[in-house]
Formats: C-alpha cells, structure tokens, sequence
C-alpha cells in the first residue's frame, strides 16, 4: 500500500464517517486525480443502507463513484489525458482527497466550467445518453417520456430529448414545486406519475398513441402503467427504481403492445463497455457541453467532512437537480 495519506469519507461499522486512508496507486491504465467535487447519487444511499453498488473501495471502504478533479498522475498506459488536465471522472472510492479512474473513464471538463460545476455532469450524460441513444434508438421527432425528471439524471434527459430533436418531451416529478420547474430544462409537458390520470395526459398528448420512449427511473408502481403509455413497439428502457424494485408485471400488456424492455445498470458493466459508453457519450454530446448547451442546477452542496448531510438530504428527496461534495473548497 501507499505510504502517503489522504482524508475520505469511509463506510465503517460505525457508519458514514471521514478517516485518514491511504492514498490509492495508479496502475498502468489508470490516472490520479486530486478531487474537487464528488456529485451524490442514490447508490451511494443505497450503499450504506447495505446494498453493494460497487461504489466503494479499498479495505477502509472508500464511498463515492463520480468525482472530478486535477490530473495529478498519469499511468504508463494512459493515453488522451496528461497531468493538468481537468477532467470528470467515474470510478470506485471517489470520495476523497484523491481518487484514480481509468483513463477511458474520464472526460474533459469544458473551460468555462468550475470544478463543482463539471462534478455534477458525468454520470447524468452518461446514463441519459446511454439510455436514450444506445439502448433506446432514439431518433429526431420521435416524443419521449422521462420518469422522475427532477432528479439530476432526469433533468439531463430532458435535455438530451430536446437536444436530439424530440417533437415531444415529457418530464415526471410527483411534487408540485420541482414539477413546475421541468419546463425550465426542456419538458413540454409535466406531470405527476402518482396521479391516477397520467397515462390518460400522455396519451391526450399522443393523439392516443403513447410515446416511442420511455427512459423510467421509478418502475415498482409504474411498471405497467409505463406499458399503457408506450406506442405500440416502443421502447422502455430501466434505469432506476425509486418507486420499488419488486412488484406484479403485466406481460399481456407487454405482448400486447410489442414493447422492448431492456434494464441498465453499470454494475455489471467490464472496463470495455464503460469504455464504449464513455466514447459514445462524447462523441454525440460533448460539443454542446462545450458551448453550454446543457444545464444542471446545483440543489446544494456540502464539504465532504459533511457527507452525512448530503446523504441525509438524498434520502429526504426534497432535492431538485444535484447534491454535491467539495474537497478543498471545491479547487481540489
């Protein structure tokens, strides 16, 4: 191990807490960043309720998987990414003073972002674009439909839909103050999916077709009234599942409407796939990123010394857009 130490916030047994841990190597492929800002994301509550999402590392547990920062050390096989860059990055352990990643899971952060800023973005294009482009076959004037739209990944797809071309994008949030502010980032129409009503709007919005996609971060409760929203051979793409993992599936609905089902995660994902989504993800977006073209609020943010706050505020999902953690004040 590392001789040299860092501060990062570590799952113990006695819960979220900051520790002194040893700063991690960097193997051929990978590179060191000295940490600005790690964004907060549902896993990383799902983690300490004691399930493994892979997003922590080491023998101290190191939390946190997107984090974005100073290239400070490059490896051996590193290639597009030299020290001084400034870059987003993914990748076990993020919250600390320093975090590594493989190279082809980083990406440059645009000039006229801060640190805190380029945090919040990563994984938010990453998950929208692989959901809506790759594994939805999205195409210009199709309409789509984003379940649980407030979150920072939604708000992104909001974006990405009006981005590509959408002719109709709708976006879901079952509070009525963040649901007013969708049409900010791009929703057409917004509605409440804990409304009995909701499939009957989007299909009044469809001339009764329903929409050629639906990226859904709830399912429980939603699972089937998704199908009843989908056109007939659309497309449902599972991303999250905030509103319950397990509940009944209607499969007559399913062959009945001829729908594509396909679940994501990056979980079970090799370093060549995250790779791929990486590519894809720059290719098709980042000169929009460049010229500001897409926007992420900023719901709050906390020192990292306070991350059992910011937990604390993911679990109350009162938050619109991004929680964040600062390292260093946000400067790395």
């Amino acid at each position: 191990m590392s001789e040299a130490q860092m501060k990062a916030v570590v799952l113990s047994e006695n819960g979220v807490e900051l520790a002194d841990v040893d700063q991690p190597e960097v193997k051929p492929t990978q590179v060191l960043v000295k940490v600005a800002s790690c964004s907060v994301n549902r896993s990383d509550l799902l983690t300490t309720q004691g399930k493994n999402y892979g997003h922590v590392d080491g023998a101290a547990k190191v939390m946190g998987a997107a984090f974005c920062g100073e290239v400070v050390e490059a490896g051996s096989e590193a290639s597009g990414v030299a020290v001084g860059d400034r870059v987003m990055a993914l990748g076990a352990g993020g919250w600390a003073e320093y975090a590594v990643a493989d190279y082809r899971r980083t990406l440059p952060v645009p000039d006229h972002m801060d640190l805190v800023e380029g945090g919040a973005y990563s994984s938010a294009l990453l998950t929208m674009h692989d959901a809506i482009v790759t594994n939805g076959e999205f195409q210009a004037g199709q309409t789509l439909l984003i379940q649980g739209a407030s979150t920072g990944v939604g708000i992104m797809g909001l974006q990405i839909g009006k981005h590509l071309g959408a002719s109709l994008v709708i976006g879901t949030s079952t509070n009525d103050e963040r649901r007013a502010r969708l049409a900010e980032f791009g929703a057409d129409l917004a509605l409440d999916s804990s409304d009995p009503s909701w499939v009957d709007q989007v299909l009044e919005a469809t001339d009764g077709q329903g929409v050629d996609l639906i990226v859904d971060q709830i399912s429980g409760y939603a699972a089937n009234q998704n199908m009843s929203a989908t056109k007939i051979h659309g497309r449902i793409i599972n991303v999250g599942r905030l509103g319950g993992e397990v509940d009944q599936f209607d499969f007559n609905k399913h062959a009945e409407r001829r729908l594509t089902y396909i679940g994501t995660t990056g979980r079970t994902r090799s370093i060549e796939e995250h790779a791929e989504v990486f590519r894809r993800a720059r290719e098709d977006l980042w000169a929009a990123l460049d010229t500001g073209k897409f926007r992420m609020p900023i719901d709050s943010t906390f020192d990292m010394s306070d991350a059992n706050a910011a937990l604390e505020r993911t679990a109350a999902n009162r938050h619109f857009g991004r929680i964040m953690l600062t390292v260093n004040g946000g400067k790395g």
